[in-house]
């Protein structure tokens, strides 16, 4: 019993360092999006002999080559192609979308100054001080 025990203690550890690697990375869903707006440019890309299938079958939506175009047709009716479709449907998280949801506001919690009050704010200031003091 005990060698059993022994071998399942830090197999959590394991995975969340693999999880981790960036050897395999891949891009994300938000460079994904970014490319989907340009296809044109990934339809007939440039012969490179380190990509699988010399760099000619790519699958926009996965970010991934194949060597043939039948297994390119082929990952087109897969499972995770289809999942990856579906996710790709909703619009990427924005920089200000993702402050807003932690809490953080750029205009320092007054929703309606805008950039104008606030270089006129300054002077109407200084012109008060001067009708005070006569000058």
């Amino acid at each position: 019993m005990t060698r059993y025990r022994r071998t399942k203690t830090h197999k959590g550890i394991r995975d969340v360092k693999r999880a981790k690697r960036t050897r395999a990375r891949t891009k994300d869903l938000d460079q994904i999006h970014d490319d989907m707006a340009q296809p044109e440019k990934f339809a007939s890309q440039p012969i490179d002999a380190d990509l699988p299938g010399l760099g000619q079958h790519y699958c926009l939506q996965c970010a991934r080559y194949f060597t043939e175009s039948s297994a390119l047709n082929d990952h087109y009716k897969t499972k995770l192609h289809k999942k990856r479709l579906k996710v790709l449907k909703e619009a990427p998280y924005t920089q200000k979308e993702a402050e807003a949801a932690v809490g953080l506001q750029t205009e320092n919690g007054r929703p309606g100054l805008t950039q104008t009050q606030t270089a006129t704010a300054p002077s109407a200031a200084s012109a008060e001080t001067e009708m005070q003091t006569g000058a």
